[in-house]
């Protein structure tokens, strides 16, 4: 059970990196939620991942990115060698192709076999992350004819970004229903769905979770502006949102990604839904035992922004110091974190369908009460994970124990600011005198870690009439109050 930070750190890993006395060096640094990136893995890779951080600990939950839906460049004809240096002004032919036609000088072929009727002349082409740049200067039926602007050394499968236009490209690829199908029996608890544009594409992914009935949750991946152009749809539709800004940055202009990121993030918090920040975090670090001031500052940025989650990728997954990374991300979490001024509940955040719930207004009154009183611990129970998302959302000082009844529901809150997710075995029949159980166990586990004291106020946030049923009461007294009235006993009797 880890209580020192409420920002959660997520965590790539490879195949290269499924071993397990790695992920326990990772886990114990700070790491609380594995990332699988399937666009470089096999399914036999991400089946190895997900068992090895399982033996280590059944409690650390799996989310498992698709490739989606995106345009590369075809492999390089083997006659020009393993790349071609273009030169800006230099021109070229662009075209799709269906059946994998390779790469020459003359032509650069891409992945879409359609993509042509989409572009028109004035378009910009961006290759490799922006690190070549193209002018459509003009197009025929199935050719676009282009200058460079900026020149480089193309490869082969490199990505292509198109600012400003919609290219129509499906939801999913075979690769991304293979990895959900997977997915639904191998032990993965999040979906990250690359390249979202809008609800329908999470919809796609949906569908398929609902024919297996599956519990899985979609994280949508916000990186491109025709994502960012649908964001409240997306939000609606999806569990959570990753800022992926590694596409999103050549999407945009530079200086257009903080606010970009900034919005995300408060439209996500008022949606409650757990959002992530994602990117070259601390990308220095793949090679350096130390990161840059500016890495740290935008890990911290990220932070009082009062995001759930901050990720590591390349950091992690190929890094030369991935304990190193997640160590660094978890202090500067605490440090910032410790700031209280900084961070006041967002209690009077307009929050979408807080008005009309129980739960929700229940939860608000919880972290009201911590701001009034000195309250140590909020405390709860929770079938599907909803009470504690709703505790996150309002983002208090106090951090929140959440006594679940299924491992999935303890794994989809570890994603979560401030939750503290512990599992207990639910009997078959609960009983309705038994809904108190949950209090003294949450108090049991925060005595072994002397993290509480007899006198410390809690606030418990429980249903009178089980779990299944949600949230029905807010009760604050002391950690011995509450204790003595599941041994039924009153305070003043024991001896």
């Amino acid at each position: 059970m880890r209580t020192d930070k409420k920002t959660k750190i997520v965590a790539t890993l490879s195949s290269l990196r499924a071993d397990e006395a790695l992920i326990r060096r990772l886990y114990d640094a700070g790491m609380d939620v594995v990332r699988i990136n399937s666009a470089h893995a096999t399914l036999e890779d991400a089946a190895r991942i997900v068992g090895a951080v399982h033996r280590v600990d059944p409690s650390i939950p799996v989310l498992l990115d698709t490739k989606g839906p995106e345009i590369r460049v075809t492999a390089i004809d083997a006659a020009c060698g393993e790349a071609i240096e273009f030169r800006a002004g230099d021109r070229v032919a662009v075209c799709g192709t269906a059946d994998g036609e390779p790469t020459t000088r003359e032509t650069i072929r891409l992945n879409v076999p359609g993509i042509v009727r989409d572009i028109e002349p004035g378009a910009r082409l961006l290759i490799a992350d922006g690190e070549l740049e193209l002018l459509v200067e003009r197009k025929s039926a199935e050719v676009l004819h282009c200058r460079f602007l900026r020149g480089g050394v193309l490869r082969s499968r490199k990505s292509v970004n198109v600012p400003g236009v919609r290219i129509d490209l499906p939801p999913l690829t075979e690769k991304d229903r293979r990895f959900i199908e997977w997915a639904v029996g191998g032990g993965v608890d999040f979906i990250a769905h690359s390249f979202v544009r809008s609800a329908a594409d999470v919809r796609a992914v949906q569908e398929i979770l609902d024919r297996h009935r599956s519990p899985i949750k979609i994280i949508s991946k916000i990186e491109n502006r025709e994502g960012l152009d649908h964001l409240d749809e997306i939000v609606e539709a999806s569990y959570g949102v990753m800022v992926a800004r590694g596409d999103l940055g050549v999407e945009l202009p530079a200086e257009q990604i903080p606010g970009a990121q900034r919005r995300i993030v408060e439209r996500c918090i008022a949606a409650k839904r757990p959002v992530i920040i994602a990117t070259q975090m601390l990308y220095s670090m793949v090679r350096s035992p130390r990161p840059t001031r500016a890495e740290v500052s935008d890990v911290a940025g990220a932070i009082y922004e009062r995001v759930d989650a901050v990720m590591l990728s390349d950091e992690t997954a190929a890094g030369d110091y991935p304990v190193e990374a997640v160590e660094t991300m978890a202090r500067v979490a605490r440090e910032v974190e410790r700031d209280e001024e900084r961070f006041p509940p967002l209690i009077d955040m307009n929050m979408v369908s807080v008005e009309h719930e129980v739960t929700a207004q229940l939860a608000r009154s919880a972290v009201r009460a911590s701001v009034n009183l000195p309250i140590r611990w909020v405390v709860l129970d929770t079938l599907t994970g909803r009470t504690g998302r709703y505790l996150a959302a309002f983002r208090g000082r106090r951090p929140v124990v959440a006594v679940c009844y299924s491992l999935h529901a303890q794994r989809i809150l570890a994603l979560s600011y401030g939750v503290v997710p512990v599992l207990r075995e639910q009997q078959a029949c609960a009983r309705y005198e038994d809904r108190f159980r949950f209090v003294s166990e949450a108090i049991g586990l925060l005595r072994e870690r002397e993290a509480v004291v007899e006198s410390d106020l809690v606030a418990v946030v429980g249903g009178s009439f089980g779990s299944r049923h949600g949230a029905s009461y807010l009760e604050i007294s002391t950690v011995e109050r509450l204790c003595a009235r599941e041994e039924g006993l009153r305070p003043e009797d024991k001896q």
